[in-house]
Protein backbone atom coordinates (compact mmCIF):
# COMPACT_ATOMS: atom_id res chain seq x y z
CA UNK A 1 0.00 0.00 0.00
CA UNK A 2 0.99 3.65 -0.62
CA UNK A 3 1.87 5.92 2.23
CA UNK A 4 -1.43 7.54 2.27
CA UNK A 5 -3.46 4.64 3.65
CA UNK A 6 -6.69 3.91 2.09
CA UNK A 7 -9.62 4.82 3.93
CA UNK A 8 -11.66 1.90 5.08
CA UNK A 9 -15.68 2.28 6.24
CA UNK A 10 -17.32 -0.16 8.73
CA UNK A 11 -20.65 0.47 8.78
CA UNK A 12 -22.86 -1.11 11.77
CA UNK A 13 -21.55 -4.13 13.77
CA UNK A 14 -18.60 -5.63 12.69
CA UNK A 15 -16.08 -8.77 13.76
CA UNK A 16 -14.34 -7.64 16.81
CA UNK A 17 -11.05 -8.77 14.46
CA UNK A 18 -11.61 -7.24 11.21
CA UNK A 19 -12.53 -3.89 13.14
CA UNK A 20 -9.14 -4.68 14.64
CA UNK A 21 -6.83 -5.31 11.34
CA UNK A 22 -8.84 -2.16 9.68
CA UNK A 23 -7.96 0.57 12.20
CA UNK A 24 -4.24 -1.13 12.03
CA UNK A 25 -3.56 -1.25 8.61
CA UNK A 26 -6.20 1.28 7.28
CA UNK A 27 -7.67 4.87 8.05
CA UNK A 28 -11.00 3.58 9.60
CA UNK A 29 -14.29 5.41 9.66
CA UNK A 30 -16.92 4.04 11.76
CA UNK A 31 -20.84 4.18 11.45
CA UNK A 32 -24.20 3.11 13.35
CA UNK A 33 -25.36 1.75 10.23
CA UNK A 34 -25.26 1.62 6.81
CA UNK A 35 -26.80 5.10 5.75
CA UNK A 36 -24.85 8.04 3.85
CA UNK A 37 -26.99 10.39 5.71
CA UNK A 38 -24.34 9.60 8.65
CA UNK A 39 -21.51 11.01 7.21
CA UNK A 40 -20.84 14.53 5.46
CA UNK A 41 -19.87 15.07 1.93
CA UNK A 42 -15.69 15.41 2.74
CA UNK A 43 -16.22 11.57 4.40
CA UNK A 44 -18.04 10.23 1.81
CA UNK A 45 -15.75 11.12 -0.64
CA UNK A 46 -12.80 9.68 1.16
CA UNK A 47 -14.31 6.47 1.22
CA UNK A 48 -12.07 3.83 -0.65
CA UNK A 49 -13.07 1.06 0.95
CA UNK A 50 -15.89 -0.80 3.04
CA UNK A 51 -15.43 -4.09 5.42
CA UNK A 52 -19.39 -5.23 6.29
CA UNK A 53 -21.70 -7.70 7.53
CA UNK A 54 -24.51 -5.75 6.98
CA UNK A 55 -27.25 -4.78 4.06
CA UNK A 56 -24.81 -2.76 1.35
CA UNK A 57 -27.52 -1.16 -1.04
CA UNK A 58 -27.35 0.58 -4.28
CA UNK A 59 -28.09 3.80 -3.11
CA UNK A 60 -25.50 3.10 -0.38
CA UNK A 61 -22.98 2.17 -2.75
CA UNK A 62 -23.92 5.03 -5.35
CA UNK A 63 -23.59 7.79 -2.19
CA UNK A 64 -19.69 6.46 -2.21
CA UNK A 65 -17.81 7.99 -5.28
CA UNK A 66 -14.56 7.32 -4.79
CA UNK A 67 -15.91 3.60 -3.30
CA UNK A 68 -13.40 0.68 -4.78
CA UNK A 69 -14.23 -2.48 -2.89
CA UNK A 70 -16.69 -3.77 -0.50
CA UNK A 71 -15.22 -6.94 1.57
CA UNK A 72 -18.29 -8.86 2.65
CA UNK A 73 -17.83 -10.87 5.83
CA UNK A 74 -19.39 -13.88 4.72
CA UNK A 75 -19.55 -16.69 1.90
CA UNK A 76 -23.21 -15.35 1.70
CA UNK A 77 -23.27 -11.86 -0.05
CA UNK A 78 -27.11 -11.09 -1.02
CA UNK A 79 -27.28 -8.60 1.59
CA UNK A 80 -24.79 -6.70 -0.86
CA UNK A 81 -25.92 -5.17 -4.13
CA UNK A 82 -23.35 -7.00 -6.29
CA UNK A 83 -24.61 -6.92 -9.62
CA UNK A 84 -25.19 -2.89 -8.97
CA UNK A 85 -20.97 -2.41 -7.49
CA UNK A 86 -20.04 -4.06 -10.24
CA UNK A 87 -21.54 -1.78 -12.77
CA UNK A 88 -19.93 0.69 -10.81
CA UNK A 89 -16.55 -1.04 -11.39
CA UNK A 90 -16.94 -1.76 -7.37
CA UNK A 91 -15.11 -5.15 -6.56
CA UNK A 92 -17.46 -7.22 -3.95
CA UNK A 93 -15.45 -10.16 -2.17
CA UNK A 94 -16.36 -12.39 0.20
CA UNK A 95 -14.87 -15.36 2.37
CA UNK A 96 -15.35 -18.59 0.79
CA UNK A 97 -13.62 -22.22 1.80
CA UNK A 98 -12.55 -20.78 5.26
CA UNK A 99 -15.91 -21.82 6.80
CA UNK A 100 -16.74 -24.68 4.95
CA UNK A 101 -15.50 -27.33 7.01
CA UNK A 102 -17.43 -25.36 10.23
CA UNK A 103 -20.30 -25.41 8.93
CA UNK A 104 -20.31 -28.77 7.53
CA UNK A 105 -19.47 -29.92 11.00
CA UNK A 106 -22.31 -28.15 12.93
CA UNK A 107 -24.94 -29.02 9.68
CA UNK A 108 -24.19 -33.06 10.80
CA UNK A 109 -24.52 -32.01 14.19
CA UNK A 110 -27.71 -30.53 13.55
CA UNK A 111 -28.68 -33.64 11.54
CA UNK A 112 -27.98 -35.99 14.21
CA UNK A 113 -29.62 -33.20 16.98
CA UNK A 114 -32.70 -33.56 14.77
CA UNK A 115 -33.02 -37.41 14.55
CA UNK A 116 -31.91 -38.36 17.87
CA UNK A 117 -33.32 -35.68 19.66
CA UNK A 118 -30.09 -34.58 21.88
CA UNK A 119 -30.97 -31.44 23.22
CA UNK A 120 -34.25 -32.84 24.44
CA UNK A 121 -32.63 -35.56 25.86
CA UNK A 122 -29.87 -33.66 28.00
CA UNK A 123 -32.91 -30.98 29.10
CA UNK A 124 -34.59 -34.25 30.17
CA UNK A 125 -31.74 -35.06 32.43
CA UNK A 126 -31.08 -31.54 33.49
CA UNK A 127 -34.76 -31.46 34.82
CA UNK A 128 -33.77 -34.92 37.07
CA UNK A 129 -36.16 -36.57 34.80
CA UNK A 130 -34.31 -39.65 34.46
CA UNK A 131 -34.33 -39.97 37.83
CA UNK A 132 -37.62 -39.65 38.46
CA UNK A 133 -39.70 -40.71 35.15
CA UNK A 134 -36.98 -43.41 34.25
CA UNK A 135 -35.15 -43.78 30.58
CA UNK A 136 -36.01 -41.13 27.76
CA UNK A 137 -37.99 -42.15 25.03
CA UNK A 138 -36.71 -44.47 21.89
CA UNK A 139 -36.61 -41.97 19.13
CA UNK A 140 -38.77 -42.78 16.17
CA UNK A 141 -36.12 -41.45 13.86
CA UNK A 142 -31.89 -42.24 13.20
CA UNK A 143 -29.57 -41.59 10.62
CA UNK A 144 -29.26 -45.24 9.73
CA UNK A 145 -30.91 -46.23 6.45
CA UNK A 146 -31.11 -42.12 5.08
CA UNK A 147 -31.17 -40.93 2.18
CA UNK A 148 -29.97 -37.18 2.01
CA UNK A 149 -31.04 -34.87 -0.88
CA UNK A 150 -28.48 -31.61 -0.71
CA UNK A 151 -29.82 -28.79 -2.23
CA UNK A 152 -27.13 -26.22 -3.11
CA UNK A 153 -23.70 -28.65 -3.93
CA UNK A 154 -21.10 -25.46 -3.68
CA UNK A 155 -18.04 -25.96 -1.83
CA UNK A 156 -19.91 -26.39 2.17
CA UNK A 157 -22.61 -28.84 0.11
CA UNK A 158 -19.18 -30.68 -0.89
CA UNK A 159 -17.76 -31.14 2.55
CA UNK A 160 -21.02 -32.12 3.97
CA UNK A 161 -21.63 -34.97 1.23
CA UNK A 162 -18.12 -36.17 2.79
CA UNK A 163 -19.45 -36.09 5.98
CA UNK A 164 -22.54 -38.01 5.25
CA UNK A 165 -20.91 -40.37 3.20
CA UNK A 166 -18.68 -41.36 6.22
CA UNK A 167 -22.25 -42.31 8.01
CA UNK A 168 -23.22 -44.56 4.96
CA UNK A 169 -26.10 -42.28 4.23
CA UNK A 170 -26.90 -42.11 0.17
CA UNK A 171 -26.73 -38.59 -1.11
CA UNK A 172 -28.51 -37.02 -4.26
CA UNK A 173 -28.45 -33.16 -5.16
CA UNK A 174 -30.22 -30.76 -7.23
CA UNK A 175 -28.62 -27.71 -8.54
CA UNK A 176 -29.14 -25.58 -11.61
CA UNK A 177 -26.52 -27.32 -13.77
CA UNK A 178 -25.25 -31.32 -13.44
CA UNK A 179 -21.43 -31.51 -12.02
CA UNK A 180 -19.24 -33.46 -13.85
CA UNK A 181 -17.22 -33.98 -11.13
CA UNK A 182 -19.48 -36.23 -8.38
CA UNK A 183 -21.06 -39.19 -9.02
CA UNK A 184 -24.04 -38.45 -6.62
CA UNK A 185 -27.58 -38.41 -8.79
CA UNK A 186 -28.19 -34.97 -9.70
CA UNK A 187 -32.42 -34.08 -9.87
CA UNK A 188 -33.21 -31.72 -12.44
CA UNK A 189 -35.49 -29.67 -10.09
CA UNK A 190 -36.23 -29.27 -6.39
CA UNK A 191 -39.56 -31.28 -6.54
CA UNK A 192 -37.96 -34.46 -7.89
CA UNK A 193 -35.05 -34.20 -5.50
CA UNK A 194 -37.52 -33.84 -2.42
CA UNK A 195 -39.57 -36.94 -3.53
CA UNK A 196 -36.28 -38.80 -4.21
CA UNK A 197 -34.75 -38.73 -0.55
CA UNK A 198 -36.20 -38.28 3.22
CA UNK A 199 -33.56 -35.94 4.28
CA UNK A 200 -33.21 -32.61 2.25
CA UNK A 201 -30.12 -30.03 3.12
CA UNK A 202 -30.43 -26.78 2.27
CA UNK A 203 -27.36 -24.91 1.95
CA UNK A 204 -28.12 -22.43 -1.27
CA UNK A 205 -27.44 -18.91 -1.01
CA UNK A 206 -30.20 -16.66 -0.37
CA UNK A 207 -31.58 -14.12 -3.41
CA UNK A 208 -34.88 -13.92 -5.55
CA UNK A 209 -34.06 -17.18 -7.28
CA UNK A 210 -33.81 -19.38 -4.08
CA UNK A 211 -37.10 -17.30 -2.15
CA UNK A 212 -39.12 -19.64 -0.31
CA UNK A 213 -37.60 -22.18 -2.79
CA UNK A 214 -38.52 -24.86 -0.42
CA UNK A 215 -42.67 -24.35 0.01
CA UNK A 216 -45.29 -26.61 1.02
CA UNK A 217 -45.08 -28.56 -2.05
CA UNK A 218 -41.63 -29.66 -1.41
CA UNK A 219 -42.39 -30.11 1.77
CA UNK A 220 -45.13 -32.52 0.34
CA UNK A 221 -42.87 -34.03 -1.70
CA UNK A 222 -39.89 -34.78 1.15
CA UNK A 223 -42.77 -36.80 2.78
CA UNK A 224 -44.32 -38.10 6.35
CA UNK A 225 -40.84 -39.08 7.43
CA UNK A 226 -39.27 -36.75 5.73
CA UNK A 227 -36.48 -34.44 7.83
CA UNK A 228 -35.56 -31.03 6.77
CA UNK A 229 -31.86 -29.00 7.94
CA UNK A 230 -31.72 -25.55 6.77
CA UNK A 231 -28.29 -24.14 7.29
CA UNK A 232 -28.01 -21.68 4.10
CA UNK A 233 -30.48 -18.37 4.36
CA UNK A 234 -33.35 -18.00 6.00
CA UNK A 235 -35.39 -16.75 3.38
CA UNK A 236 -34.79 -19.84 1.20
CA UNK A 237 -37.89 -21.67 3.57
CA UNK A 238 -41.31 -20.80 3.77
CA UNK A 239 -41.48 -20.81 7.34
CA UNK A 240 -45.59 -20.65 7.43
CA UNK A 241 -45.49 -23.42 5.13
CA UNK A 242 -43.14 -25.36 7.18
CA UNK A 243 -44.48 -24.55 10.40
CA UNK A 244 -48.01 -25.98 8.80
CA UNK A 245 -46.41 -29.27 7.18
CA UNK A 246 -44.29 -29.66 10.91
CA UNK A 247 -47.51 -29.45 12.78
CA UNK A 248 -49.45 -31.64 10.70
CA UNK A 249 -46.71 -34.22 10.58
CA UNK A 250 -46.60 -34.07 6.81
CA UNK A 251 -42.51 -34.43 7.54
CA UNK A 252 -41.18 -35.80 10.52
CA UNK A 253 -38.94 -32.93 11.64
CA UNK A 254 -36.57 -29.91 10.93
CA UNK A 255 -33.05 -28.42 11.79
CA UNK A 256 -32.56 -24.87 11.93
CA UNK A 257 -29.59 -22.58 11.83
CA UNK A 258 -31.15 -19.75 10.16
CA UNK A 259 -34.36 -17.73 9.54
CA UNK A 260 -36.55 -15.68 7.85
CA UNK A 261 -35.97 -12.15 9.86
CA UNK A 262 -33.35 -12.90 12.14
CA UNK A 263 -33.18 -12.89 15.08
CA UNK A 264 -36.78 -13.25 15.32
CA UNK A 265 -37.90 -16.76 15.21
CA UNK A 266 -41.68 -17.45 15.36
CA UNK A 267 -43.12 -18.37 18.09
CA UNK A 268 -44.95 -21.06 16.32
CA UNK A 269 -41.75 -22.70 15.22
CA UNK A 270 -40.01 -22.46 18.89
CA UNK A 271 -43.23 -24.05 20.24
CA UNK A 272 -42.98 -26.93 17.82
CA UNK A 273 -41.21 -30.53 19.49
CA UNK A 274 -40.03 -31.67 16.38
CA UNK A 275 -37.95 -28.82 15.18
CA UNK A 276 -35.04 -28.35 16.33
CA UNK A 277 -33.03 -24.34 16.56
CA UNK A 278 -29.73 -22.89 16.48
CA UNK A 279 -29.33 -19.14 16.55
CA UNK A 280 -27.23 -19.06 13.21
CA UNK A 281 -24.02 -20.72 14.65
CA UNK A 282 -22.99 -22.95 11.89
CA UNK A 283 -19.37 -20.80 11.29
CA UNK A 284 -19.43 -19.48 15.02
CA UNK A 285 -16.16 -20.86 16.09
CA UNK A 286 -13.39 -17.99 17.54
CA UNK A 287 -11.19 -20.09 15.08
CA UNK A 288 -13.70 -19.61 11.84
CA UNK A 289 -14.58 -15.96 12.04
CA UNK A 290 -11.01 -15.21 12.86
CA UNK A 291 -10.02 -16.80 9.84
CA UNK A 292 -13.24 -15.18 8.12
CA UNK A 293 -12.28 -12.10 9.39
CA UNK A 294 -8.79 -12.30 8.13
CA UNK A 295 -9.61 -13.07 4.58
CA UNK A 296 -11.82 -9.90 4.42
CA UNK A 297 -8.84 -7.44 5.07
CA UNK A 298 -6.50 -9.82 3.14
CA UNK A 299 -8.90 -8.74 0.82
CA UNK A 300 -8.63 -5.23 1.26
CA UNK A 301 -4.72 -5.42 1.40
CA UNK A 302 -4.33 -7.06 -1.69
CA UNK A 303 -6.70 -4.81 -3.64
CA UNK A 304 -5.21 -1.61 -2.39
CA UNK A 305 -1.61 -2.90 -3.56
CA UNK A 306 -3.01 -3.37 -6.60
CA UNK A 307 -2.98 -6.81 -6.96
CA UNK A 308 -5.88 -9.20 -7.64
CA UNK A 309 -9.00 -9.57 -4.75
CA UNK A 310 -8.74 -13.12 -3.04
CA UNK A 311 -12.01 -13.87 -3.10
CA UNK A 312 -14.01 -12.03 -5.80
CA UNK A 313 -17.78 -12.65 -5.96
CA UNK A 314 -18.86 -14.42 -9.37
CA UNK A 315 -20.67 -10.70 -10.45
CA UNK A 316 -17.36 -8.72 -9.64
CA UNK A 317 -14.76 -11.61 -11.13
CA UNK A 318 -14.00 -9.41 -14.35
CA UNK A 319 -12.80 -6.71 -12.02
CA UNK A 320 -9.74 -8.68 -11.58
CA UNK A 321 -7.82 -7.43 -14.48
CA UNK A 322 -7.55 -3.95 -12.63
CA UNK A 323 -4.00 -2.67 -13.08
Amino acid sequence: MSSARPVILLPGRINPHVRERVETEFEAVSIASADAALMDAQTLSRVQGVAAMTTISAEFIDALPNLTIIANFGVGYDAVDAAHAASRSVMVTNTPDVLSDEVADTTIGLLINTLRELPRAEAYLRAGRWASEGTYPLTPLTLRGRTAGIFGLGRIGLAIARRLQAFDVAIHYHTRNKRSDVDYPWHETLTDLAAAVDTLIVVVPGGAATDKAVNGGILDALGREGVLISVGRGSTIDEEALIKALEERRIAAAGLDVYAHEPHVPQALIDLPNACLLPHVASASVSTRNAMANLVVDNLAAWFDSRAAITPVPECAGLNAKA
